[in-house]
């Protein structure tokens, strides 16, 4: 049975698929059917689609819910579901909102692809600062190099409104020098690799935000389509690329004024010879080239589209079998694509835009931003999985040789690595449904073992160094709401960060390497 992306968000959520108790024949009060799709769409969608097909959280639709009962569905609305983003309604809607929620989702099918064309991203568009040139010339706060700014993802309680914000930290004082509130869940910060001032933060939702990371604001926005992670910066910083799982489209834009310039509809004919509609997998820059790459997850295929006139588009066909996410290695020649439902990670090169190999990657693997490293002459690439199977390992490769140098044990399912040239550990999260998602652990790139496992307090995930691989910073979401910060090297916890539902860190050091899949020393051709 082939893996689909909602059934592995699940698992990346650690026990969010009790969510799917939401479910049943409900006796709702009757309501107004625009108030229903309101309330779903500012309640549920950010989380379980806008099109009720399942996002971070399962599907909420007729078919998804059939069978379950009215009185299990309403519990959960109202009470929450421990352990999971899932947080409690009651107080936050009435008792009649909450009945005309459940019938609305028992009732509304799986949404045919909804359309988000350029003309409606071009009306999207706002302008929070019309004259960029009245904002400050250098940081309005004391910081001693942008590159030690940390970007923290917080989801806020509700995936919306107050708490749903990027939170910028300097990883050197472990203080924080400023937040944006971005409307519904941040999911991505990227950082312009040529101007230190800009950053980007892509939400839930598919609005990017423009920040000045100087005054900390917000001055430009647009919606890219409804949901879907994939966001990518060029190496000159004149381009951003986003993808959407709903709808199946991307689009380049100009990073300066995020004017849209050209979509493309995700499709093509997948490894078992299907046309296939697809969601986006990884978008991602590269210091190599002035191109982007890009995954259709559905069709099996990358995409290497080049930054010149008409933006032409190379397909790499037969990559895998649903893809997702991907780091650069070489000086961002290579490209590691995980593929979900072969259980491989496919080589890629991008200046012979060819497929190089499949290497054995263990179950449904996900590398996050990638985590690679040179230890005794060799190029080490290591890979989590989220190891829905009874074999839960890191893989480790040589990326010099594309072959498989180990796969090391671990607790259980993971979901993001993290590396860096002066931290003596791999650090990997572990997703699961009891007290192990409280833990990272840390595996010795000598001895390729895991040597410690620190609890963190709430359920952690998303590690991530500072740039100069002194601190290993932390989300401890759904009971902590915090970020924890270790030693790197002595693990001792330094410093604690409140906030609503911490999730993706990201280090402005990740232009120079985190995000290339390797750091400054180890960026050889």
């Amino acid at each position: 049975m082939k893996t689909t992306i909602k059934q592995l968000y699940r698992v990346l959520f650690a026990g969010i698929a009790i969510l799917l108790c939401w479910s049943g024949a409900v006796s709702a009060a009757s309501g107004d059917a625009q108030k229903a799709h309101r309330l779903y769409q500012d309640n549920c969608g950010s989380c379980h689609g806008a099109d009720h097909g399942g996002y971070l959280a399962p599907a909420l639709n007729a078919e998804a819910l059939k069978g379950r009962s009215a009185t299990a569905l309403r519990t959960v609305i109202m009470v929450g579901s421990f352990d999971t983003l899932m947080p409690p309604f009651y107080g936050r809607l009435t008792d009649d909102d909450i009945r005309l929620l459940g019938e609305h989702i028992q009732k509304t099918p799986k949404l045919p692809n909804p359309q988000w064309r350029i003309e409606d991203m071009k009306a999207s568009l706002k302008v929070y600062v019309k004259d960029e040139s009245k904002l400050p010339a250098e940081p309005a706060y004391p910081i001693d190099s942008m590159d030690d700014l940390i970007g923290v993802a917080a989801r806020g309680k509700y995936g919306r409104g107050n708490g749903s914000e990027a939170i910028f930290i300097d990883s050197k004082s472990h203080r924080q020098v400023g937040k944006v509130p971005t409307v519904t869940a941040a999911h991505i910060i990227d950082f312009n690799p040529v101007n230190p001032r800009w950053a980007y933060v892509k939400t839930d939702t598919a609005e990017i935000y423009k920040v000045d990371l100087y005054s900390m604001q917000a001055v430009r926005s647009i919606k890219t389509g409804f949901n879907g992670p994939g966001m990518g910066v060029s190496r000159d910083g004149r381009y951003i690329m986003a993808g959407s799982f709903v709808p199946h489209v991307a689009v380049i834009l100009d990073a300066d004024t995020l004017e849209p310039l050209k979509t493309f509809q995700l499709e093509g004919v997948d490894p078992d010879g299907n046309m296939v509609s697809s969601d986006s997998g990884m978008v991602i820059g590269t210091p190599f080239a002035d191109i982007f790459a890009i995954a259709l997850e559905n069709a099996g295929q990358v995409w290497i589209v080049d930054l010149q006139e008409g933006f032409p588009v190379t397909k790499i066909k037969n990559v895998g079998r649903h893809l997702h996410d991907a780091f650069l290695t070489h000086g961002g020649r290579k490209l590691m694509v995980a593929s979900y439902d072969d259980s491989i990670v496919a080589a890629i090169d991008l200046e012979q835009r060819k497929l190089i190999k499949k290497l054995p990657a263990g179950c449904v693997p996900h590398v996050g931003g990638g985590a690679a490293v040179v230890v005794d002459g060799r190029t080490l690439g290591f890979g989590t999985n989220f190891g829905t199977c009874d074999k839960t390992v890191v893989s480790v490769w040589d990326l010099d040789k594309m072959e498989l140098v180990r796969q090391v044990p671990v607790s259980g399912g993971t979901e993001s690595p993290a590396a860096h040239a002066n931290a003596p550990y791999v650090a990997v999260d572990i997703i699961s449904k009891d007290r192990r998602a409280r833990t990272i652990q840390l595996i010795d790139k000598k001895t390729l073992e895991v040597a410690k496992t620190l609890d963190v307090g709430g359920h952690a995930y998303f590690p991530e160094y500072s740039a100069d691989g002194r601190y290993l910073y932390v989300s401890a979401g759904y009971n902590g709401d915090e970020v924890v910060v270790y030693d790197s090297t002595s693990l001792k916890k330094v410093a604690s960060i409140p906030m609503e539902s911490p999730a993706g860190i990201f280090s402005r050091g990740r232009v120079k390497y985190m995000t290339r899949g390797l750091s400054p020393d180890a960026m050889q051709e």
